[in-house]
């Protein structure tokens, strides 16, 4: 892998308190060798718990994971207005989620609806974006049902974990840790609307948290918090229908202790695929076959802190940066293209309760 462009810009979001009131923050990045400095910071926006950004690099979608917003049951959404040439924000409007906790935002193909995923209330929203990138009020909110998985201390109730387009924009996923469940809807192509269309199980217990869909279209990958593993489904583009082909785990044998898996990513060459374990404080590192699209463990790098909720990989994938929640830091790692494998480097920044790393 060569060097990187020189600069690029990453957006950090938090959870905040009183005393810990910056929800986003913006770094600049440097591509030769990983260092992040900071450049400003931006307190408006409670519990900043996800990002997104628009194809155009225009717009910054972000939730405010609350259970009120203005009085109202729910969390909420913000839309920024991203400076060109400085990755600057300014604030263009907020909404309500009409659903509580919201904890993933994601955006369909066309800049045209933004999705948000709602954790406690188990649903999902469907924001309309307005001309200049702004959030309309909600059209739609889906809620979750079905039958609750085994853990009776998670998996009490529906809890939408995130919700993802298909590559092609005709499906969207999302992943429900309550219900072990993949729901999957049609987009229309005409309104934007999500329509019922089906789903996939995973296994009972496993909690389904995030997922990802390879380049061509023929797998996805969800992460599974509850049971530390990783679930390859194949996936028929033109059905939007999917299945279990494999599972395995996130963790080496025997391995004593808490642990909970969080994100995952594939490398931008489909090779490898990455998970983060919260309690391992690690990321797992998995070949992927391209035939299959099954998995095999290449190894783990420990994160250097506690609790890596998020991670993300640089625009040229030479660099991972880890979000350790729980011990107030991002670390950067220099990532080997041949092996998949992740190397330390000396950069860290300290950053209150980081939850979600996004590049520009």
């Amino acid at each position: 892998m060569g060097n990187e462009n020189t600069k690029a810009f990453v957006y950090v979001g938090s959870y905040t308190d009183d005393q810990h009131p910056v929800g986003i923050s913006l770094y600049s990045f440097n591509g030769q060798n990983g260092e992040l400095t900071l450049i400003e910071t931006y307190s408006d926006l409670p519990n900043a718990s996800f990002l997104a950004v628009n194809k155009e690099k225009t717009v910054l979608y972000a939730v405010s994971e609350t259970v009120i917003y203005e009085g109202r049951f729910g969390g909420s959404a913000a839309a920024y207005a991203i400076e060109p040439g400085t990755g600057r924000l300014s604030k263009i409007n907020q909404q309500p989620a009409d659903g509580s906790a919201p904890c993933y935002v994601s955006l369909d193909a066309t800049g045209h609806r933004v999705y948000v995923a709602n954790y406690l209330s188990g649903d999902v929203t469907v924001f309309p974006v307005e001309a200049g990138g702004g959030l309309g009020e909600p059209t739609q909110l889906i809620k979750h049902d079905g039958e609750l998985g085994p853990q009776a201390d998670r998996q009490e109730a529906p809890h939408a974990h995130a919700i993802v387009p298909s590559p092609d924009n005709r499906f969207a996923v999302s992943v429900d840790l309550g219900l072990d469940r993949l729901v999957v809807s049609r987009i229309d192509a005409e309104s934007g609307d999500l329509q019922p269309h089906g789903g996939a199980e995973v296994k009972p217990g496993a909690g389904p948290r995030h997922v990802v869909f390879n380049a061509d279209s023929t797998y996805v990958y969800a992460i599974n918090e509850l049971d530390n593993t990783v679930t390859v489904l194949s996936y028929e583009a033109d059905a939007g229908r999917m299945a279990a082909v494999q599972n395995l785990s996130t963790l080496p044998e025997d391995l004593g202790g808490v642990s909970y898996c969080a994100d995952i990513h594939l490398s931008g060459d489909g090779r490898f695929l990455y998970a983060s374990n919260r309690g391992h404080d690690s990321i797992a590192v998995y070949g992927v076959d391209r035939d299959s699209g099954t998995l095999s463990v290449v190894g783990w790098q420990s994160t250097r802190g506690q609790w890596p909720r998020n991670f993300a990989l640089s625009p040229q994938d030479a660099f991972l940066l880890a979000a350790n929640q729980n011990s107030n830091s991002i670390v950067v790692f220099r990532r080997d293209a041949e092996t998949g494998m992740l190397q330390e480097t000396e950069h860290t920044v300290a950053v209150s309760r980081p939850v979600c790393v996004r590049f520009l």
